[in-house]
Parts: C-alpha cells; structure tokens; sequence
C-alpha cells in the first residue's frame, strides 16, 4: 500500500524552518523551540491538535510520565505526517500508540517499552538503522522516496527534535537551589554568611575548663562535681551550619537532626552584663541538641536557651549579624504571650479582635522590633497555636481548651497551622489567670431547669454506650503518644489503680484535632444544608394506632340525632365512664411510642361508636424536644374522627392558668414542686404551632349551649384559616351591566378587603410594562488572556459568582390601583365565585421607565408614576394591601422606614413618548372622591408616595418602660441599659441622655435587685419589679459555642452564661414583652440545645414565645446581616409576629428556615424573598461620602457635595449645619497597604488579583516576590508549566517550616491553606457599588472572617462611618473611644432597621390588644 499523506507545508514555512535550523534571527533555544512549534502547530489538523491537547493536560496531572508522554506523541505526530503506512495502522516497534479512536488513553501496559525519543531521532537519520516490524526503512536499503516524502521525513524530525526540548523545559523545570541543611534559597539577598571566628576563641572543651567561667574557688573541686550540664551565658552569638549559612534555630532544623552550630562569647551564669567584657570567645559550639524556652524574665522578656553534648546555654545578645535573625525569634515568644493572656481573659475574641490587641500593644524595650501586624501573626501561627497547646495541657480538666476558640480556629485555618506536634523544646511559661468568670446570678426557677436538665444529660454521657464515641484524629503526635500515667485522668484509669469513672483521656493527650474538629461542627453548620424532613402533614395523619379490647357500652340516651348519627354525652370504656369534655388516652401502633393523648369533643353512633379527638402534643414532639417537662402537653389545631375501640383509658389533663399576682412572682426562692408522672396526670398552658414553632395562650372560645355536644374549637379555626386563604367578593354592583362579567364592590383574601380605588402589592411576574428594558446581562467577570506568570493565583477563580452581588435580587413587588373587581360569568349566566378578577391600572417604577435603574438611584425609594396602562389578574395573585397617595395631600408627616418620606415630585409616565406628563383627573379622583382641591389641571404636578398596610396616625404617646442590654441600637426609647464596656455605654448616653446607664456587670446588677437593694454603689436608681414592660438584649454565648458535648465542663460554662443571667433578669422582672438577639448559629448551638433551654425556661415561666431568623438586608441596609430572635410575651398580651420583608434581597443570602430534630421550621413570614421596594446598594449608601486616604484620621469633615440617592437623604438626617463625623479609617501596615493598592477596581476583586511582583514599599522596604517551589496535586501546573504549590503539603506530604515566606505580596498562607478553604474567596476584596456588604464585622480586617472590606475604588478598607451606615445608623448617632472601640459599636449593633420593624409589630399587638380591651394605653416612642 502506498505511504499516506495528510500534511503538506508552504515554502515560505519550510524556509522558516531552515533558517531557524541555521541558527538565524539569534534566538535563544527557548525561543527557537516556540517559534518551530507555532509554525508547524498551524498546519496540524485538528484532531491531531485535539489528542496533543489530550497528551498535553495528562501530563500535568501526572497521569503520563515523561517517557511515555514523548512516545505518544511521536506516534500521533508519524500519524499526522502521514510516515506511517496505511496497512500498517499505527504500530510502531511492535508497540501500539495507545490511543483509541476518539483519542483516549488506553493504559495496557505496553507504554513501557516505548522507545525514547533521541533513540527515535537517531533512528530516523541513521542509514543503516534496522528496519523493524512496522516502521519505517532507512534511505539506504529502500526505493527513493519522492521529495514530498522526503520533506516529511524532515519536518517529522525538526518536530521531534523541538518537541524534546519543549518538554524538557516543561517537565524538567527545577526550582531555584536551597541549601541542603538550612533549606534557605542559595539565590536569595537576604542569605548570610558567618563571618568567621577571632583567633583567640576557643573550642567547646576547652572553654569548658576556662577558669573564667569557674564559679568556685581554686581550692574547690567544681565542674567534676556537676551531675548536671553546666550552664553558662553567651553574648555576641551567632548560629549557623555546617556550610556557614547563619539561619534560624526555630524552624525545626534541630528537630530533624541538622547539625547547627554557634560562636559567642561564654560568660558566667551569674554574669547579667550582655557585653564581652570578661567572656571566652569560643568557636564552632554543637551541634546544638536541643532548644528551650525558660519562661518570662520579670514578665516582659523570654529566657532562651541550648543544650549541646556538653553544657547549657542561655542567650543574651546576639551578634550584629545575626540580630535580625534572633529578633524574630524574640517576636515570636513575645507575640504568643500577648495572644495567651489575651485569650485567658477574651475567649470569645474574634480573629478581628485578636488583630487589634496584636497591633495596638507596643513592645517592651530593649527587644529588636518596633510594632506587631498581622503579617507577624501569620509568620508565627504554629509556635504561637504550639504554645496554647502547651498552656491547654497544663489546664484542668474542667477548663475549656483555648485552641478551641473562635479567634484561635480561625488563625489555624488561615495559617495552616498542623495541631499535635511536639518538639523537644520547652513551652512558654506563663502565669494562669487566676480569675474565673463571673459567677452567674440566677433565679430559681432558671437554676433548676439547666441544673436537672445537665445533670440528666452527664450521667447519660458517663454510661457506657451512652451516645456517640467521638474518636481521635489518630495522626497527629499526641494521639499516638502513651498515657503519661501521672495526671488526674490517668490515676482515674483502670489500668494505672484507678476507679474508671471519670472516663477522661489523658491529660497529655487531648486531641487538639478533634477539639478542633467539635467546635468547628458545633458553630459552622451549613445555613442552607438541606436535611432530611419529617413530613409537614397533620399529626393526627401521622398517628399510627392500635385497637384496644375494651368493652365499649353507652351511657344514656342520645341526646341529639343528625341524620344517621346519633349523639351521646357519656360512655363507658370498660370500667370507666367518659364524656364529652374528657381526656383519653390512644394506644399507638409501635408499643415503644408513648401513649397519645387527646381530648373528646363529641361521641356518636353511626353504624361504629365513634368520637372526635382533638389532639395535644408532649413536649418531645415540638421544638423543646427532650428539654421538655414530661407532664407539660401543648394544644395544637389538629383533629379527627375515629373510634371508640382504639380509646386506651381516661387521663386528666388540667389547663394551667396563669395567677391574678403573675407579675409579681418572677424570681420567688421557693423551690419548683417536682410532681413524679403517674402517666395519667398531665397539664398544658399554650397553644403549639408546629410549622412556626409558636407557643401561644390558647384563644378563648365558647360554644353555644345548643352546640356543645359537638363543638370542637380546632375545627372552627381551620374552617377560619382555610376560608381567609380562597378569594371572595361580596357587594355586587347592580348598576354595572355586562354580558359575561359581574361586577363588585368588594374582594376579600387572607382576612384583608380590597375596594375599587385601593392599591395592591403583585408579584414581579403579574405584569409587565410597555416600556421594554433590557435586563441585566450576567457578564463573566473572568478573563480568559492572563498572565499566568504575573497573576499566578488568578486560576482560583473558577466561578463567576460574586460575593456581595445583587445580580440574583429579584424585582419587587408590582402595584397596582383596582379599578373594577369582576367574575367572568359560566355557561349557566352565573358568576364564576371561586375566581375573581381584578382589573388595574399599572404604576410605574422609576426603574421600570426609559431612565433605568439611574432614575431609581437619584428618585426616592417609594416613588411611583401613574399609567393609564391597564392589565387584568387573578385575584388569588394578590400579595397584600398598600396605599398610594398623592404627596401634597399628606397632612402630617408619616414614617415610612425609619426616617421621615420627603415630599416628592411624581408625573404620569407615557411609555410611548417616553416622557414624564401631568397625571389625567381620573388618577386622583379614584381615592379622593368628592375633594375639592387638586384636580390635576393646568401643569400642577402630582405628588405620589408608597406606604405600607401599616402606616397609622400619628398619636399621642408615651414612653415605654423599658430595659436595654444591647446599646448602640435597640428598638424604643429606654428607662434603664446596661452595658459593662465603657465606650459603648458612653456612646449609648450621648445618643439616649434621658436613659440611666449601667455600667457595671450585670450579674452584680441583679443580686443588688433580688437581695431589696434600690440603688447601687453609684446611687443609680435600680429598676424594681413591675417597673419594667420590656426587656431587649442580646447576650453572647460564644463562650460555650465550640464545646458538641455535654460535660461538667459544659455545664460549669453554660451555667455562667449571660444567656442564664438574661434568662433571670425575664423571670425576676417579667415584662410584657421579651426580645432575645443573637447570630445566627444560636439556633443550631449545641443541637440547638442552647434554644431548647431557653424556649424551654420562657414556657415554664408561662410566656408565650417563638423564635426565627431575619435577613437585615430585607429590612433597608445594604448588607447581609441574619440574626436569630426570640421573642416573648406575657400571659394576655399578643405574641408578636416577625415583620414582613420590606425590601428585596440576594436570595443566597436569605436561607432562614432552621432545622432542630431533622424538621424544618419557618417564621410566620409569607413573602419570602419577594419585598416592597428594591434592594439598597453600597451605591445608594456611601458614594455621596468624600474621599479619604488610608489611615484617615479626621473625626469631622464637611460632606464636600449633596446626597445623590434616597438613602443618603434620609440617613443624614436634619442637622443645622451638616458635619460628617467619624469618616476615618484604620491606618494598615506598609504590606497591606501596598496589596490595598494592587488589587484591582474589577467587581469581584481580591487577593487572588494580586500581581506577583518586587514592590516599594512606604516605609522604604521592599517585598518579596512569591516562590512556588512545589507541585500541585490538586490544582497541577500553570498553562506554562510552573509549578503552583508553596509547601510540601500540596504535594501530599506533611508542612515544612522552611518553605514558609513572609513579606510577599501574594500572602503566602492564603495559596498554602487555599485548596481546603475555597480559595479564600473574598479576602482582600473589594466592595460591588451595585452590590452589598458583607456582615459588618467590629474590625475590618482584609484577611478577617469578612475579608470583603476595601473600598470600590478607595486603596484602603472601609471607614467607620461607612460601617454605620452600612448598619443603617443615621449620620447624626455618635460614637465613643478610638477608632477600634468605634468599628466594635458599629459591628455588635442590630441595625436599627431591623429593630425598627420589629418594634413595630410589637407596637401592633399593644394597639390590637387596646382595640379589645378598650381600656388603657401602651406606645412605644420609636428614637433614632
């Protein structure tokens, strides 16, 4: 067969080619090789290029070899050239190529006999090479080959020769030199070199024996006498290897036996003097065995030291040299002490917090640095996380690690810090703090539920097989170490004499990994994991039960027949007699499933003996789970018939009303009676919800006298609820006349009645508009043209989703103007009831007109344009009521969110001119019927504006009683606050100067109060019961959120928790309303065990009380912020709902159903994340701000120009003269500041947009440029082959200390840790004007939890005041203390929005209530 061909070349190619063969054009190899292989690349058909490719990423996942790779591809590339015989297939040397047809790899086994590729090169020029099985004949022994064949053979061996230097650049890259001992990079400046030795010093031996450093007298035998190492002072000193390197003595060098060696000059140990007066300069001492740390001298400075074959050393100065070197050393020690005494006090810190202590404290003189920064931090996270290990293992077995919490889990994670090592130094020895928490001051009643509820669940723990045996990591050093044998735990152990019943591990032996592990799981549970739910059907369908045996006989005559039923007031199931109105007891299906338990609403015969049950629910079966009292049911609107025969017996079942005298009873000494369960006796006081975990006091309901044989109040509030859900019209319009529509006055949906002229809330899909805008293109903000070498982490950005993005914000709500209600007519000429219709007019977003969302930006956020444009729809779309009016018909000032709606301008808008047009006489007459003024002629503009349903009149009001202990925030004007950290309360008494603060513990606060004191120490009156209507707060319960089990030590924590004491301060107090705030994690702390016990305290108090998550973002504020609430209130108030969502928000960022049990449960919330008004942005927020520089410390500047949006008119408020306070930020390191001005303007922009390159910095230093120095498992090779990984971990093997580096621009950690941690997306980041913040955090840091703090176009992180109005504080609130103790004001606060809308439905149920009683008067004055 003849040889095919599928290749040709043009000359211009093939002369190119020989020229570049003859070394023209003086290019470099590299260069050569490039240009070869773009030029014949340009003629290779596609699918060569295809399995080239293929070839190509196998090899930078590793999958091929190098050898095996090289004879791919020659065997695709003879293919190509078409070299290879037709008959002849593809075989080579008796090998297949290994490729299918479709290009995949076939791995048989054959790769390994493939032939190397200069062999092949060889081969092929060779004449007298031998002609093997399939391949090609030499020119020698062959028929001449026609110059097209000839000229194949040649460009076969130019690729061939250009593909082995390709690739051996690409695979055989070798990364800079390091010295073999002190692992340092032999190419880097800052590599030294020990100067060398006097020629007085002395070898190790003989400065031994120096008289010098003799302690003794001639006449005393000394040194021979020591069964101790002597131990000396050296000055002056240096450390270095084998080759001369100095290097550090820290990084684990001495650990893995590499030998390092010192000079110095030795000086007695009694000598305190650093100079080299008097000392034996001595030589080459070592190698050092070890290295020690002795503990703080005086508290400031470390005592460092080394042990060699022949004495201790302890370190005084070093040389000049090597001073930089031993000054990070010094840092290091230094820094983990300042990090342990802050954590012993604080160990609820954040990461944030712990960076403000790190770079607010100075260091003590005489040490070689100047200031601490975060940088210093990451340099030092493993010694420093080594020495909390230290500490924690010299702790009680009752003390909670500090490894554990939030601050130290964070800096584990962003360093990479590897838990459980252990070296042969020694830790830093520092003093415990010996003073505990505070002691919690509880009422009884709070006491005892945690104090039975905790020791229920200790003894569980402490029997075997008790729960889930958490096991150890089993890798690190600690779990593979012995029991010490000598610790309390161990003595405990069986094994070592002991009883066995504490059940402790050893004390050095405390898995940090698994503690680690517990907390992380306790407090980072998914918001949006899906879990399997339990099915939201009706409990009464849930109920499998079992017929009983029981002789079943009626007690009298029927009492009323309906029909076929006859009805009966008594019957008697087996020797007991029951009756309308009594409790039974049900057998279940499955016997290990309690008895259920219901009350008879009526008894009849039809054709079976049957009853009505209208079931309660034990406490297990609601959210309270196992916390809840065992005797305790709960009414709940479920029923249904059944029979007789499944009645297991007669219970008593008794309704715990609330005492006349409850107010006063909060915080009585008397012990809770404990009654023991007969199983018959039970009592209940609430009404349960079960899909909104609502414990409400169950509504009075009295049946008529004719109707109490059968009544049954869960059905009537069924048949109520199911009835408000289906639409309806009533007042049909007689004078109205059409052949297929009647028409009505009146529509009625979910209890709320629509007429003719009111408006109405739609869903964003009802209708659309004839102004047809173009929507939002989702533009890939990736580029596809990087400069892998210059952006070398770029590759991490796989996704094009943004953090912070309002592109997934759905549209809010359409409005409307009624202007007929109808039902379309059936074939019968009857109205079609079960389908009204409404006919609109549209109105007009400013978005929704030509200008786009620009116009919505500068108008105001509930302004509206009238349309003539009509549109029809489905009554059963309405989502609720509003009302729209004209602006200058508003007689009195109204709050719309929580500033006062100015009076806007509004037009008509004709979507066919695209212009603005006064409004037709119809557009106002609608409302205001039969009004003499404003008939819309001539040019007078028409003024519009949104209100919500619940805008009222404004009253005269007064001001409610009320206990704050959450300021900077907080939802009424306050009686009394209580606030330990002095800033925050100052801040709170410059805003509220009518509110007595207390600035004291508030423990210390409610025993003065319990134990009949009126004032405390300062002579501040202290609220006394009934003085109080409600309480509001928010305590932190961080302090036991790392710890997933239940332990002494658990409850020695809990049981101090200020969620105790708040609890208390409830009971002994008893408001009428209670409100609990909290981060979100609250609900799932613990199992959500922390919200079992706190439902679990209200209800036994007898408050009524729910609990959800709400999206502060839905609420006004441009950031994403959910909060956990509880809220309560007492026996014959309203419990309040959670207020509707006002505005639309991101939906990734509204997740707020929780799971507690495997069942999901939802707040009473019905709009999701559909909203009123659009989305407030970082736009609308700040970009009217002025410009500052990093470190920008002016705390009042002028605005420099006006507000552009609706947010910024209000949020400045009404000042006299407009001062803009607090728009300073913090001032960053010369690093940071430098990686600020680096990353890019680009939406979506962080670290991983940093260049890798040498930079200047501010302080006249200059950074390092980034190593990558080790392969990726994961991630491979760039697309130029280098290498992506900066530690030996990326290649599967354990961290090496020596491949840390510092002082890049490109955070070494965040590449190291970043493949476990999602890229770190985020850090460094920059706001999305159009976009939102991210959770306000008390200290903007760019590597914090919420790295997203830089400015949009700004080189520095965001400002105070920008964090405030973030949060939705006005411009006018004040802050208190240095720019720290202002961004932590900021960052606790619940954005007065959020409070706003909550006090409101408070509000509401006070206003409800005095609708029914029509006897006194409760407001609340809301301040801002």
């Amino acid at each position: 067969m003849p040889t095919r061909t599928s290749l040709s070349l043009p000359e211009d190619v093939k002369e190119r080619l020989q020229v570049l063969d003859e070394g023209g054009d003086s290019l470099s190899d590299e260069e050569c090789v490039k240009e070869k292989l773009r030029l014949l690349q340009e003629f290779l058909l596609a699918d060569t290029q295809d399995q080239l490719k293929i070839l190509e990423d196998k090899l930078k996942s590793s999958e091929l070899s190098t050898e095996v790779y090289t004879s791919e591809v020659k065997a695709v590339l003879k293919k190509a050239l078409g070299v290879v015989k037709e008959d002849e297939g593809v075989e080579q040397n008796g090998h297949s190529n290994s490729f299918s047809e479709n290009g995949s790899h076939k791995d048989d086994g054959e790769q390994e006999g493939a032939m190397d590729t200069r062999e092949e090169g060889d081969a092929m020029k060779s004449p007298s090479a031998p002609k093997g099985r399939g391949g090609r004949r030499s020119k020698a022994d062959s028929e001449p080959k026609s110059e097209l064949q000839g000229l194949q053979l040649l460009i076969a061996l130019h690729m061939l020769q250009c593909l082995y230097l390709y690739i051996d650049f690409f695979v055989n890259y070798t990364p800079p030199p390091k010295c073999p001992d002190c692992r340092q990079y032999l190419d880097d400046s800052d590599l030294k070199f020990f100067q060398g030795d006097p020629d007085d010093a002395l070898d190790e031996p003989e400065m031994l024996t120096d008289e010098r450093l003799s302690i003794f007298d001639a006449n005393e035998d000394g040194f021979e006498s020591y069964e101790d190492l002597p131990q000396h002072k050296i000055t002056n000193f240096s450390v270095y290897d084998k080759r001369g390197h100095l290097c550090p003595f820290d990084s684990g060098l001495i650990e893995k036996n590499v030998e390092l060696y010192f000079s110095c000059a030795v000086k007695p140990i009694y000598d305190d003097n650093p100079c080299m007066d008097g000392g034996v300069p001595a030589k080459k001492l070592g190698p050092i065995n070890a290295w020690w740390i002795t503990g703080f001298d005086g508290g400031e400075k470390a005592l460092i030291g080394f042990t060699t074959a022949f004495a201790d050393y302890i370190l005084m100065d070093p040389s000049e040299e090597y001073s930089p070197i031993f000054a990070l050393m010094q840092e290091k020690i230094y820094m983990s002490k300042i990090v342990v005494e802050f954590l012993q006090k604080n160990q609820d810190a954040t990461y944030e917090d712990l960076l403000n202590k790190i770079e607010t404290t100075v260091p003590p003189a005489g040490l070689n640095f100047n200031r601490f920064t975060e940088d210093t931090l990451l340099r030092h996270a493993q010694f420093v996380v080594e020495q909390m290990e230290s500490y924690d293992e010299a702790g009680d077995s009752d003390e909670q690690p500090i490894i554990i919490t939030p601050c130290m889990r964070d800096l584990i994670k962003l360093a990479g810090v590897t838990l459980g090592k252990r070296s042969i130094r020694h830790p830093t020895k520092i003093e415990k703090d010996s003073k505990g928490p505070t002691k919690a001051t509880t009422t009884k009643l709070v006491y005892q539920i945690f104090d039975t509820f905790f020791s229920d669940q200790i003894d569980q723990n402490n029997k075997d097989g008790g729960g889930v045996k958490r096991h150890r990591c089993g890798v690190c050093e600690v779990c593979q170490a012995p029991d010490c044998g000598k610790c309390p735990a161990c003595k405990d152990m069986i094994k070592f004499g002991g009883s066995g019943r504490s059940k402790q591990a050893c004390q050095k032996r405390r898995c940090p990994n698994l503690a680690v592990k517990e907390a992380e799981d306790d407090e980072n549970m998914d918001e949006e994991e899906v879990l399997p739910l339990k099915e939201t059907k009706k409990i009464s369908q849930a109920k499998k039960k079992k017929q009983t045996k029981n002789k079943i006989s009626w007690v009298g005559e029927p009492i009323k027949t309906d029909g076929r039923k006859a009805y009966y007031m008594k019957v008697r199931v087996e020797n007991e007699v029951v009756e309308v109105g009594d409790c039974v007891s049900v057998s279940p299906a499955d016997p290990s499933h309690p008895l259920y338990l219901a009350r008879i609403m009526a008894l009849w015969e039809d054709g079976e003996k049957m009853f009505h049950a209208h079931w309660f629910c034990r406490g297990t079966d609601t959210v309270l789970g196992e916390s809840s009292d065992p005797l305790e049911l709960f009414l709940v609107d479920e029923c249904e018939d059944m029979q007789l025969s499944f009645v297991h017996g007669k219970v008593n079942v008794l309704y715990k009303a609330p005492t006349e005298n409850w107010f006063m009873e909060g915080g009585m000494d008397d012990d809770i009676k404990v009654i023991e369960g007969d199983g018959e006796s039970f009592f209940y006081q609430l009404l349960y919800d079960g899909e909104c975990a609502r414990f409400e006091s169950p509504p009075k309901v009295t049946p008529s006298e004719d109707r109490k044989y059968k009544f049954c109040a869960s059905c009537v509030r069924n048949r109520e609820r199911e009835a408000q859900e289906l639409p309806n019209v009533y007042e049909p319009l007689e004078d109205e006349e059409s052949d297929s529509k009647v028409f009505y006055g009146l529509a009625t949906l979910k209890g709320e009645q629509h007429r003719v002229g009111d408006s109405v809330y739609l869903p964003p899909e009802a209708f659309n508009f004839a102004e047809k805008l173009a929507s939002p293109v989702k533009r890939s903000h990736r580029k596809d043209d990087v400069d892998e070498d210059l952006y070398p982490e770029y590759y991490r950005k796989s996704s094009d989703y943004i953090k912070g993005s309002n592109l997934d914000a759905p549209k809010p709500f359409r409005i409307g103007r009624i202007k007929e209600i109808f039902c379309n007519k059936r074939s019968d000429g009857k109205p079609d009831r079960m389908d009204p219709k409404l006919r609109l007019y549209k109105f007009y977003r400013p978005e929704n007109t030509h200008k786009g969302p620009k116009g919505a930006y500068h108008s105001d956020i509930n302004q509206l344009y009238w349309s003539d444009e009509e549109v029809t729809v489905n009554m059963a779309e309405v989502l609720g009521r509003c009302q729209v009016e004209y602006a200058e018909d508003l007689v009195e000032s109204f709050y719309l969110f929580f500033f006062p709606i100015s009076i806007i301008t509004i037009y008509a808008y004709n979507a066919k001119t695209k212009s603005f047009e006064d409004p037709p006489n119809h557009a106002r007459s609608a409302v205001h019927k039969g009004k003499g003024k404003g008939k819309g002629k001539g040019k007078t503009p028409l003024k519009l504006s949104v209100v919500q349903e619940w805008r009222n009149k404004r009253n005269t009001t007064t001001v409610a009683k009320f206990l704050d202990t959450s300021v900077c925030g907080g939802i009424s004007e306050t009686n009394w606050a209580i606030e330990m950290w002095d800033p925050a309360a100052q801040a709170f008494r410059l805003n509220n100067p009518g509110t007595t603060v207390f600035t004291e513990d508030c423990n210390v606060l409610l025993k003065l109060v319990m134990s009949g004191e009126k004032t405390n120490s300062l002579g501040q009156k202290l609220p006394q019961k009934g003085d109080v209507e409600m309480l509001c707060g928010g305590p932190p319960c961080q302090g036991f959120s790392g710890m997933n089990r239940f332990n002494s030590r658990t409850y020695s924590t809990f049981k101090n928790s200020l969620v105790v004491s708040y609890l208390s301060y409830c009971d002994y107090y008893r408001p009428k309303f209670f409100l609990l705030e909290n981060v979100r994690n609250f609900v799932s702390f613990k199992r959500s065990m922390v919200l079992k016990l706190t439902l679990r305290c209200l209800v036994c108090m007898g408050y009524q009380c729910t609990f959800g998550v709400l999206q502060a973002g839905q609420y006004g504020v441009a950031q994403t912020r959910r909060r956990a609430i509880i809220l309560a209130a007492a026996p014959g108030e309203k419990l309040p709902r959670f207020p509707e969502p006002l505005h639309v928000f991101a939906p990734r960022a509204c997740s707020l159903s929780v799971v507690v049990d495997e069942k999901r449960y939802v707040s009473n919330v019905t709009r999701g994340n559909g909203g009123i008004y659009r989305t407030i942005t970082v736009r609308d927020t700040m970009s009217d701000l002025p410009e500052i520089r990093n470190g920008a410390a002016y705390l009042e500047i002028s605005y420099n120009g006006e507000p552009q949006s609706w947010f910024q008119r209000h949020i400045r408020g009404s000042q006299y003269q407009p001062i803009l306070r607090d728009h300073i930020c913090k001032d960053m390191s010369a690093l940071v500041a430098a990686r600020m001005r680096h990353i890019p303007l680009a939406p979506g922009s962080d670290w991983r947009d940093l260049t890798n390159i040498e930079v200047r910095l501010r302080d006249g230093t200059t950074s390092k440029k980034l190593r990558y120095t080790h392969s990726d498992k994961k991630n491979g090779r760039s697309g130029t082959g280098a290498l992506r990984g900066v530690c030996s971990c990326a290649e599967g093997k354990p961290c090496d200390p020596a491949d840390r580096q510092f002082n890049t621009l490109i955070p070494w950690c965040l590449p190291h840790t970043g493949n476990r941690h999602n890229h770190w997306a985020g850090l460094y980041g920059r706001l999305e004007w159009d976009g939102f913040f991210s959770t306000t955090v008390t200290n903007p840091e760019p590597m914090g939890k919420q790295g997203r703090v830089l400015h949009p176009e700004q080189h520095r992180v965001v400002s105070v005041r920008e964090c405030a109005r973030s949060q939705g504080f006005p411009d006018t609130y004040r802050f208190f203390g240095n720019i720290l103790d202002k961004h932590r004001q900021v960052g606790n606060a619940v954005p007065p929005p959020l409070s706003k809308a909550i006090g409101l439905e408070v509000k509401k149920c006070v206003q409800e209530k005095m609708r029914e009683n029509a006897t006194g008067y409760f407001y609340f004055f809301f301040y801002y």
